[in-house]
């Protein structure tokens, strides 16, 4: 082996140490996940809105169906500090599901059910949106996560 190959090798090497350094820095000290693809549950092709599932006054769980070109339920209400267990599921094509403003990053493959706890703390609107192309609509899918003190109020 030359010189040449022998640098361009050492160079490759560093470089794959560092991506994985960077990626367990990621996930210990900033909260990076992978979602995971839940395999004991059937996918589904009826939404379900935000509903408790446990004792928790702040635990909700919502499946949510993407479809051409909308997510259902397009709008998911919660209080402030909720943990929404989110599952997700395509009825047609691959889509994506990505909440603007946090790290929440998913993909909703037919056939298959995706899963992801998400929090959160400040009262707001938080857009989501499809990354994934599925048709000629994709850029009008979107949706919303609406966080806010008068959710959930018939619940008390």
């Amino acid at each position: 082996m030359d010189r040449i190959e022998k640098t361009v090798m050492v160079i490759a090497i560093l470089l794959l140490v560092v991506f994985f350094g960077a990626i367990v820095v990621a996930a210990t000290n900033y909260g990076v996940d992978v979602p995971t693809c839940v395999t004991d549950r059937k996918p589904f092709v009826e939404s379900a809105p935000p509903f408790k599932t446990s004792d928790q006054p702040l635990r909700y769980e919502v499946h949510t169906v993407a479809r051409m070109w909308m997510f259902d339920p397009p709008e998911i209400t919660v209080p402030p500090g909720a943990e929404i267990d989110l599952y997700l599921s395509s009825a047609d094509v691959v889509h994506g599901f990505h909440v603007e403003g946090t790290n929440t990053n998913l993909m909703a493959v037919p056939g298959a059910v995706t899963y992801t706890r998400l929090k959160f703390d400040r009262e707001g609107t938080y857009r989501v949106l499809c990354h994934e192309y599925c048709g000629t609509a994709h850029h009008l899918m979107a949706g919303t996560i609406v966080v806010s003190h008068t959710a959930m109020e018939g619940e008390q």
